[in-house]
């Protein structure tokens, strides 16, 4: 464990808010003295976390990537707005029930699950309010 990779764990789990690499590396590079990481020390550690189980990768649109803690928190799922990319967890015992369920009627082991549903989220399905004003159709 160097010190640039302690600098990266302590900054991931400060908190509990989703965040791309690039985000922390910003993060990371405005930070003051000995609390620095290089961008390669980034991308490494963070696939080690993930590799390890402690954080879980989650896709959104337009390829981006966010990262969110995966150890200790409890089982979720995800809506993720196509349009805006807006991240909303949550967690239903009916859906995971069904999950359970239909495994065991196949012989199926669940060590673990994940649902992304993807659509729209209300601010991005609300119509749109373009009232012409008189003197913008001149």
């Amino acid at each position: 464990m160097t010190q640039e990779r302690s600098i990266i764990v302590e900054e991931v789990f400060a908190d509990h808010e989703h965040f791309e690499a690039d985000e922390l590396v910003a993060r990371l590079s405005v930070a003051k003295g000995s609390r620095r990481a290089s961008r390669a020390t980034v991308y490494r550690t963070l696939g080690q976390l993930v590799d390890s189980g402690l954080l879980r990768k989650v896709a959104r649109p337009n390829d981006r990537e966010v990262y969110e803690h995966d150890y200790g928190y409890p089982q979720h799922d995800h809506l993720i707005c196509k349009d805006c990319g807006e991240l909303i967890e949550f967690q239903n015992d009916k859906i995971s029930a069904i999950v359970e369920k239909f495994a065991a009627e196949i012989g199926f082991r669940i060590q673990d699950h994940r649902l992304e549903v993807y659509g729209l989220c209300a601010n991005c399905s609300r119509p749109k309010k373009n009232r012409n004003r008189k003197l913008d159709r001149i």
